[in-house]
């Protein structure tokens, strides 16, 4: 046995699973058919040996009336197609009391346990002296006496090897069918599965996730496994579509972005690779800048390299009090921008978030040289921690109504921010710490001019993502 489910276990591994269903549905047909037309010839072949047995009944019952007392012997040697009289005969329990004359019809002992009253009647196959076939049924007689009668079968058995014949050609039939019923079953049933995966073998071979598998109409509370199959593929390549897309938008807008800042370092590189014919006023104008485009690089390199994953890191956390990291955030924005005001509001000075200080402190940082950036000189930055929220508010020219939406897009620039430093990822990274820890960041326009950014803490605990 186990030999066998090894073999079968081999087979289904090396057969596509086209086949294996279209095996298995034509199996189960064949069987059903095959199945029908045997219980179908056994019900027939009941029948027609039952109805024999009523006419082998009929006779015994008229060769008893008309022969009572009849003595030990054959009463009647002509045995006619189902009718009657039947071949019939007397035999006694004594095999002594035996007529002279030979029986016609076999005797056997179960014949004399009937006629002594030891067996019950019966009926059964026997082979005539002329070799044709007959029924013949054994019943008592009276006294310790036993009739035989018995009926030609030929009819009966020409029924049965018809019907034989005949089912096993619907048999077979069923088969054939069955098997094409298999065949179209696997091709119907599985033609998602092939379009699925025609579709992922194009994807990869062109590498472009933009092909979809095309669904049958209909609403979606009445689609079956594989088309909703399908539907989940078409969603994760949606995904992967958009992830592949920002993927090579991120490589186009960072090989942009540096383009510039190489240029310069570049330029300020040949310039004092001439040293000796520059004035030492301009080799320290070309050395500061130089070192000043550098740490522009560095940085906007480090911003790619976490924009890039995609996801923040998950180092341990720890429930960080956002008050302290408030004050200390922006008592180093204000030696960055001296003449920037910061106005720190700490009305909720108990607010926790469970998470990384040193992301937590950048997002801040982030948002408070985005304000002090555009915020005029002597023009205050307002920052207040107040009912699970923190707003940084500016009273520069605020957010134009077009660039709202995309402020927290990589590299994006407003119109109005191109000419100043920075390289358009800063909103972007403080809004992906902002998601890994579970809050929101949002962007508005300030009652009486200026941007406002709102961060929204979650209303519960929180982990990176």
């Amino acid at each position: 046995m186990s030999s066998r489910r090894r073999l079968g276990a081999r087979w289904r591994r090396h057969r596509p699973l086209r086949t294996r269903l279209a095996v298995a549905a034509s199996a189960a047909v064949a069987l059903v058919a095959v199945g029908v037309c045997t219980a179908a010839f056994f019900v027939l072949r009941f029948e027609l040996y039952h109805q024999l047995d009523l006419n082998l009944t009929q006779s015994a019952t008229l060769a008893i009336q008309q022969n009572r007392g009849a003595a030990p012997g054959v009463l009647a040697g002509e045995c006619r197609f189902l009718s009657a009289p039947a071949c019939a005969q007397v035999v006694p329990g004594d095999p002594a009391k035996d007529p002279s004359r030979p029986y016609l019809l076999p005797v056997s002992p179960p014949v004399r346990e009937v006629a002594t009253g030891e067996r019950r009647p019966y009926s059964t196959n026997i082979t005539l002296p002329d070799g044709e076939p007959a029924r013949m049924l054994t019943t008592p007689f009276g006294g310790t006496k036993a009739l035989q009668v018995a009926l030609r079968s030929d009819t009966v058995r020409k029924g049965v090897s018809s019907a034989a014949w005949l089912l096993s050609g619907v048999g077979a039939a069923g088969v054939l069918l069955a098997a094409a019923l298999g065949y179209w079953v696997s091709r119907t049933g599985l033609a998602p599965v092939a379009r699925l995966t025609a579709t992922a073998e194009r994807i990869a071979t062109t590498r472009d996730p933009s092909h979809r598998i095309e669904l049958p109409p209909g609403p979606p509370d009445k689609e079956d496994e594989v088309t909703r199959l399908a539907a989940s593929f078409n969603t994760m390549l949606g995904e992967l579509e958009q992830s592949v897309t920002a993927q090579r938008r991120l490589v186009a807008d960072a090989s942009h972005e540096l383009r510039t800042p190489l240029t310069a370092l570049r330029t300020n590189a040949e310039l004092l690779a001439r040293a000796d014919r520059l004035t030492p006023a301009q080799r320290d104008r070309a050395s500061a800048a130089l070192g000043r485009q550098i740490r522009e690089v560095s940085v906007l390199v480090n911003d790619l390299i976490d924009l890039a994953r995609d996801e923040e890191p998950t180092p341990l956390l720890e429930e960080v009090r956002l008050a302290p990291l408030l004050a200390h955030t922006v008592d180093t924005a204000r030696t960055h921008w001296p003449t920037t005001p910061f106005e720190l509001d700490l009305s909720d000075a108990s607010a926790t978030l469970p998470g990384v200080p040193a992301r937590l402190a950048r997002l801040i940082s982030n948002l408070l040289d985005n304000a002090a950036k555009f915020s005029p000189p002597g023009a205050p930055v307002e920052v207040v921690l107040l009912a699970g929220e923190l707003t940084v508010r500016d009273h520069g020219p605020g957010v134009a109504p077009a660039d709202l939406p995309h402020v927290f897009d990589r590299f994006y620039r407003a119109e109005q921010a191109r000419a100043l430093p920075g390289s358009g990822l800063g909103l972007a990274m403080a809004r992906q710490i902002a998601r890994a820890h579970g809050a929101d960041l949002t962007a508005h326009h300030a009652p009486g001019g200026g941007a406002l950014f709102r961060l929204t803490l979650p209303a519960g605990p929180a982990a990176p993502a």
